[in-house]
């Protein structure tokens, strides 16, 4: 595993000596305070601006004045799983592998759902300070993702959603739940990524860690547009978790997994393009498969539609270039392009590609067959989602100022624990 101590000269007298793990080819240095990066899933930056004109984030709002407040750009495709193991590790799907919540198995034919660290090809930046002494913790909001973000860990690492029940052996700690001293929260509902927050705080609080990773969920993103009520209340409730995380004196970094798009009509309707249904009725059932990588056990807010998908062709004697085509003349499809394109163009793991990567135009959801998709279940509430190159663009927020110069026009959202370690004193 790429995780080891490089070799330093003779400090200065006046130099603060901090050990330093090189992770996936990035040096990261230990944190010179507590350091709390959170991943605020499905935070669109229009969330943060929102809240800001309402006045309803008074820390988030020193943070961007005192701090650092810049956009950047998160990793294709553009949901939960693989953007959170990028930040993690510092690196793109290409490094680690993880390129979506769900994969069509090529060897086996098998879907394949993530929700252990079985997909993980490289270590963590979490894992490689925890080796060299430092007190690391992992919460999530959803307990699909704790293995995979824990993966080589040495550490704590639990969820919101399964904090009860927790050990020494698999998650570093007894009795998460008894520690934070809340109920647990619905896992669909603001108050799942409230817990993770403060969790986070009880942690810090009580000596058990001092670089934590708190990973939300995007339920209030998919639910409610930017300026609605409840997302201003969810944004004030997380505001005053950072207003507690500032008088810890920690510092606290903020990036986004992907935005979040209005994908439904005027009429309220979900806008989709069912491509599952436009390859069967030119190529045949079972000719082709459509994965839908936005797929997971928690699609009750978005219906496991996206503007992703993967096409595999199953049968042989189909013409990959007619299945192209029939592809690209549909209307909200903005790019299709074959496995090797896609992978060289995203950087994602190239033998882990379909047939073709399909992406959709701006507020385009992309989806299988309509009988795949229960979009009954949002119930009359408009269909808000992701994975498309139009949720890239994310926030990346620090507390604090840089001490280091470098660009910052260009950032990734995985860049955020190389800008809180190594350039915030």
């Amino acid at each position: 595993m790429d995780m080891a101590l490089p070799g330093a000269g003779a400090p200065r007298e006046d130099e603060v000596v901090r050990e330093e793990v090189v992770v996936n080819g990035r040096c990261y240095r230990r944190p010179a305070r507590t350091t709390v990066v959170i991943c605020f899933d499905g935070c669109d930056p229009a969330y943060v601006e929102a809240a800001a004109r309402a006045g309803v984030t008074p820390a988030l709002e020193r943070m961007r004045r005192e701090g650092v407040d810049v956009l950047a750009e998160a990793a294709m495709p553009t949901f939960t799983n693989p953007n959170n193991v990028s930040i993690v590790c510092g690196a793109p799907p290409a490094v680690h592998g993880v390129a979506g919540n769900f994969y069509l198995d090529r060897a086996t034919g098998e879907t394949v759902m993530m929700l252990d660290a079985a997909l993980m090809r490289a270590p963590t930046i979490l894992a490689g300070l925890a080796g060299i002494g430092e007190k690391v913790a992992v919460v999530t909001a959803k307990d699909k993702l704790r293995k995979a973000l824990a993966f080589g860990l040495e550490g704590i690492a639990f969820s919101a959603e399964r904090a009860e029940g927790t050990s020494e052996a698999e998650h570093g700690i007894a009795d998460a739940a008894g520690l934070v001293g809340l109920a647990r929260p619905d896992q669909y509902s603001a108050e799942l990524s409230l817990y993770v927050l403060d969790a986070g705080i009880r942690l810090i609080e009580t000596g058990h860690a001092r670089l934590l990773y708190l990973s939300l969920s995007d339920y209030v993103q998919h639910k409610y547009p930017p300026a609605a009520p409840e997302a201003l209340a969810f944004m004030a409730a997380v505001d005053s978790r950072l207003a507690r995380l500032a008088k810890l004196g920690a510092v606290v970094a903020i990036t986004a997994d992907h935005g979040m798009t209005d994908m439904a009509r005027a009429d309220g309707t979900p806008r989709v393009t069912y491509l599952g249904d436009v390859l069967d009725a030119a190529f045949g059932a079972g000719a082709t498969r459509v994965i839908c990588p936005i797929t997971d056990p928690f699609v009750r807010h978005h219906g496991a539609l996206g503007g992703f998908v993967r096409v595999h062709i199953l049968k042989e004697g189909i013409d990959p270039q007619a299945v192209r085509a029939a592809i690209a003349r549909q209307e909200g499809v903005e790019l299709v392009l074959s496995g090797a394109e896609a992978a060289a163009r995203f950087e994602m793991p190239a033998d882990r590609e379909a047939d073709f990567v399909v992406t959709g135009t701006e507020g385009t959801a992309l989806g299988a067959r309509a009988e795949d998709h229960d979009v009954g279940q949002l119930a009359g509430e408009r269909l808000r989602s992701h994975g498309s190159l139009h949720e890239q663009r994310v926030p990346f927020i620090l507390s604090h100022p840089l001490t280091q110069d470098g660009d910052t026009a260009h950032l990734r959202n995985f860049d955020i624990f190389d800008v809180a370690l190594n350039r915030v004193g």
